[in-house]
């Protein structure tokens, strides 16, 4: 990968450090080239002067010293020294932690009072051995520690968190990390930026998804972390982010009861609110689908249960009956009130009569969100499971709400994204208006 990778870049700031070594380079690549190769000090990070191509090695980062506006400065960090966790036994852990799990202070790796150290800088140069911070250069299975100031205590571990930040739960929807690159190599494109690749993946309609820098994210409930890439061949592809080892139980944190749209649903209502039995969710007939229970492991998919995996208006479940691909379900409101109850709503799938289109449909504004072979439609402001163009920001005056047929192209009837991962796309299951008849 890019060396640059490893650092973390702020434009327009500079660092007062008193430790530096100053070079003449022609771009920051090579700036970062002279850092690594810095023996003079540990360089945790450089700046970069475009103007002057000069190329400051700093022993200090922006967590260490001060900092002031240079416009035309760039800092890089080493991305290592910034993280305060440690992954696995933290043998590369570069943090500032200083003192052991019981509050001792660390002592100086580089003193031998009060006690005569076997690692030092000297004899391990590679190890970060600096001031006395936690460190693990003997490659300790319990992790990082220290010698101590305690001439009583020679050593003791220190009480790093694991950076679970770089692994992923479930399906990555939590995932934080700073992995920018896809599992074949290439480069992420950052999310504000709408170049090589047009998408509707911005931080002022996902503000909730930290969208960040050109990091790998799951914003849309995709299999894992993906992000669309500097290659104008390649729109999109997934990172290789490795599966957290401790797993966040799911069985038994979910409601009972209906509260929202009832994502949190882990009942065993296993019935359709026309009165169905659901189709179990690891088996694909009558109903070929995507919701495979290993694929989607926090989603508590168990036996035929009526769920919300895709941010529906309520739970619901593929059918076992033949002639009708999936249903809500009625599952009662956690305030008492019971919801939906067969005979007494009209299926939400059906059109009801006053739905139909004029024209080709451009200024139909009804609720259908059916094709007119059964399949759900997929939200508008959804990429999953198709990828598209055609989101409520590039066509303000469609009405391109929740998951609502809609025709914002011109097509010959309104239509939809499906949420059937084996079709893309479907007219709906509308009819056209008696244009005869007044409105």
């Amino acid at each position: 990968g890019d060396i640059l990778d490893d650092y973390l870049r702020t434009d327009g700031v500079w660092i007062l450090t008193r430790n530096k070594q100053f070079y003449t380079t022609n771009n920051e690549k090579e700036c970062a080239e002279k850092c690594e190769a810095e023996r003079n000090f540990n360089c945790r990070a450089f700046l970069f002067t475009r103007k002057k191509l000069q190329c400051l090695t700093l022993a200090e980062n922006a967590k260490m010293t001060v900092t002031f506006d240079s416009t035309d400065a760039i800092l890089y960090e080493k991305k290592i020294y910034l993280l305060q966790c440690k992954r696995g036994i933290g043998k590369d852990y570069r943090g500032m932690e200083a003192k052991t799990q019981r509050g001792i202070p660390c002592q100086k790796w580089s003193e031998k009072t009060p006690h005569n150290p076997n690692y030092t800088p000297e004899k391990h140069p590679d190890a970060g051995l600096d001031e006395n911070y936690c460190r693990n250069p003997d490659g300790d299975e319990s992790g990082p520690w220290c010698y101590t100031t305690d001439p009583a205590t020679r050593f003791d571990y220190c009480n790093i968190p694991e950076c679970e930040s770089q692994c992923m739960q479930c399906n990555g929807e939590d995932y934080h990390g700073e992995v920018s690159r896809t599992e074949s190599g290439l480069e992420c494109q950052h999310w504000d930026a709408q170049e090589p690749h047009m998408h509707g993946f911005t931080l002022k309609h996902f503000p909730e998804k930290d969208l960040k820098m050109n990091y790998c994210r799951n914003p849309d409930g995709e299999l894992r972390p993906w992000c669309f890439t500097t290659s104008p061949t390649k729109r999109w592809e997934y990172c290789n982010i490795p599966r957290c080892t401790t797993h966040v139980p799911v069985s038994g944190l979910g409601s009972q009861c209906l509260s929202g749209k009832g994502e949190d649903y882990q009942g065993r209502i296993a019935i359709t609110e026309s009165g169905n039995a659901c189709q179990h969710w690891n088996t694909q007939f009558p109903h070929r689908h995507g919701w495979i229970p290993d694929r989607y492991p926090c989603k508590g998919l168990e036996e035929n249960y009526c769920r919300n995996p895709d941010g529906e208006k309520k739970p619901w479940c593929y059918t076992t009956n033949n002639s009708v691909r999936w249903e809500y379900c009625a599952i009662p409101h956690c305030d008492g009130t019971e919801q939906g109850i067969a005979g007494m709503t009209v299926p939400t799938q059906v059109p009801l009569p006053e739905e139909c289109y004029r024209g080709k449909g451009q200024s139909y504004r009804g609720t259908t969100s059916i094709t007119a072979s059964g399949k759900k439609c997929q939200a508008w402001n959804s990429m999953f499971p198709h990828r598209h163009e055609k989101t409520p920001d590039r066509f303000p005056n469609a009405d391109l709400r929740d998951n609502y047929c809609r025709n914002p192209d011109g097509d010959s009837s309104p239509w939809c994204f499906t949420t059937d991962p084996t079709t893309t796309w479907e007219y709906c299951s509308l009819k056209r208006c008696d244009d005869h008849i007044q409105e």
